[in-house]
């Protein structure tokens, strides 16, 4: 083999592993957007949308809701690069689930603004209402002609205006009537109540144990907290599992010297406790910023534009 060919032959394995070393490298080097927070039902990263659009856009997005029970959502964002808007839609449907669990009635208006892109991403559910092809003309015919004059609050509200006007032709289920709390379905929506257990448990059982005694307080609270439990829309097993954590918990806090509640008697090795200024009050979503996707799936239906 002459030293021609051993060269040729190094500079063709030095050509490989670089190859190699840079096919290995490309997932690091790119860096896709992360999903913003679902913060509202409106969220804008780019601050396009004045404060009064905004305002707008949120009341009449809550209205639809409350009136149909789909969700949509409306997010502006400066890129999606280095991800087409397709494949960052999809990832954005998938992180916040907007429209309701197993109807998937969601529907989320897409910007990117530096990319002078947008996407209509449509739930499962409101494929029949709103097709691809009807996605298209809304997005071609009613928003981006406002948007090349730089009307970006008319382009944004015109378009959701005909969502919901298609949306508001498709038979969907009638919504439920919205609480200030929600039963947990599962073992794992039970961590949620962590909180209001604990308290309740603790004011509970002190005022009981101030009567009762210490053991027999702890089993009352335990019958108490699941009882409750069941009135409030959990299946047996669960509110079972919330008594019997509520009386292992009574019984902890009086080892450890837990209050009791009383007006005059003073009961195990605790003092008297008042509780009026704690403020362990809680909702599932009554504020503002308490939006939330209700679990709707999306399969990649929609429509794409630019501008």
């Amino acid at each position: 083999m002459t030293a021609a060919t051993i060269r040729a032959v190094r500079a063709g394995w030095l050509a490989l592993l670089l190859c190699v070393v840079a096919l290995a490298l490309a997932p690091f080097a790119r860096a896709d957007v992360a999903v913003p927070v679902l913060t509202g039902r409106v969220v804008d990263q780019t601050g396009t949308l004045s404060a009064d659009a905004v305002a707008r856009l949120d009341q009449k997005l809550k209205a639809f809701e409350a009136r149909k029970g789909s969700q949509i959502a409306v997010l502006i964002v400066p890129t999606t690069q280095p991800e087409a808007i397709e494949q960052f839609s999809i990832r954005v449907a998938e992180a916040w689930k907007i429209g309701r669990k197993k109807i998937d009635d969601g529907a989320i208006l897409l910007v990117a603004k530096n990319d002078r892109k947008l996407r209509i991403e449509v739930g499962y559910g409101l494929e029949g209402a709103l097709p691809d092809v009807t996605a298209k003309r809304i997005i071609d015919e009613i928003i981006t002609p406002k948007f090349k004059t730089g009307d970006f609050d008319g382009g944004i509200e015109a378009g959701v205006d005909r969502m919901i006007g298609v949306i508001d032709g498709e038979p969907l289920p009638t919504p439920q009537p919205q609480h200030e709390w929600a039963a947990p379905e599962s073992m794992d929506e039970l961590t949620g109540w962590a909180i209001p257990l604990l308290f309740g448990t603790l004011v509970l059982n002190g005022f009981l144990k101030a009567a009762l005694g210490r053991v027999a307080a702890s089993g009352l609270t335990g019958i108490i907290v699941g009882a409750v439990a069941m009135l409030f829309g959990l299946v047996w097993y669960i509110a079972l599992v919330a008594g019997f954590a509520a009386f292992l918990l009574a019984l902890v806090i009086d080892l450890f010297g837990g209050p009791t509640i009383s007006s005059g008697r003073r009961g195990g090795s605790g003092g008297t406790w008042t509780g009026g200024s704690s403020g362990s009050s809680w909702s599932s979503g009554s504020s503002d910023s308490g939006f939330s996707g209700g679990g709707g799936s999306f399969g990649g239906g929609g429509a794409s534009g630019s501008w």
